[in-house]
C-alpha cells in the first residue's frame, strides 16, 4: 500500500491536493482510500471539529487531543487493509504545530515511530496573506488558528519537524501545486 499524506496550514490546499491524487489513482484502477481529518464521519472528528472553532487553552488542547485520536482511527481502520492500493491522507502528523514549542518535537518523533510514515508526506507551505485570503473567501465559520500571528507561529513550529517531509510552494495555482506532487510521486 502507498501512504500519500498532505499537510499544512489551512487554506494550503491539502483537501484540493489530496482529491486531485485520489482521482488520478482512481482512474487508473486503484483502490484509493482519503481520509481528511478532522473526519466528520466519526465522534473523535467532529469533538476536534467542534474544539477548533472555539477558542482558548483547553480547547486548544481538547482539538489536538481528539484530531490524534481521529487519525490513529484511520491509521487502525484502513492502513492494515491488503486490498487498498493507496491511501491518502489529508492532515496526519503534523498537529503537533498546534502543541507547545516545548514538547511538539519530541512528540512527533514518537507519533513517527508508532503510526506509518511515507516518502510521499508532502507539507504545503503557505505564506499567510495568501492561506488567509483563501480562507476567507469560503465564507465558513473561523477557526482558531485561521489568523495571521497563529499561522505564522504554527508554521515556524512546523519547520522543525519537516525533515522528513517534501515541502512544495503553495503560494500558485492548484495546477502548478499539483504538477509538482505529480512529479514526486511519479519518481
Amino acid at each position: 500500500m502507498k501512504l500519500i499524506v498532505f499537510d499544512g496550514l489551512d487554506g494550503c490546499g491539502k483537501d484540493t491536493q489530496a482529491k486531485i491524487v485520489y482521482e488520478h489513482y482512481a482512474k487508473q484502477g486503484k483502490n484509493v482510500v482519503l481520509r481528511s481529518h478532522p473526519s466528520k464521519d466519526n465522534f473523535f472528528g467532529r469533538q476536534s471539529k467542534a474544539a477548533l472553532e472555539r477558542t482558548g487553552k483547553v480547547n486548544k488542547a481538547l482539538a489536538t487531543v481528539f484530531f490524534g485520536a481521529d487519525a490513529i482511527r484511520s491509521v487502525i481502520k484502513y492502513s492494515h487493509k491488503k486490498d487498498i492500493d493507496i491511501l491518502i491522507f489529508s492532515r496526519y502528523v503534523l498537529a503537533v504545530m498546534y502543541l507547545p514549542s516545548s514538547i511538539k518535537e519530541p512528540v512527533y518523533k514518537f507519533v513517527c515511530k508508532v503510526l506509518p510514515v511515507s516518502k510521499y508526506m508532502f507539507f504545503l507551505d503557505i505564506s499567510p496573506e495568501v492561506s488567509l485570503k483563501r480562507i476567507r473567501s469560503r465564507n465558513e465559520k473561523e477557526e482558531m488558528f485561521e489568523n495571521k500571528e497563529a499561522m505564522i507561529e504554527c508554521r515556524q513550529k512546523a519547520e522543525s519537524v519537516l525533515y522528513n517531509w517534501n515541502v512544495i510552494n503553495a503560494d500558485g495555482t492548484p495546477d502548478e501545486i499539483a504538477a509538482e506532487i505529480s512529479s514526486i510521486l511519479e519518481d
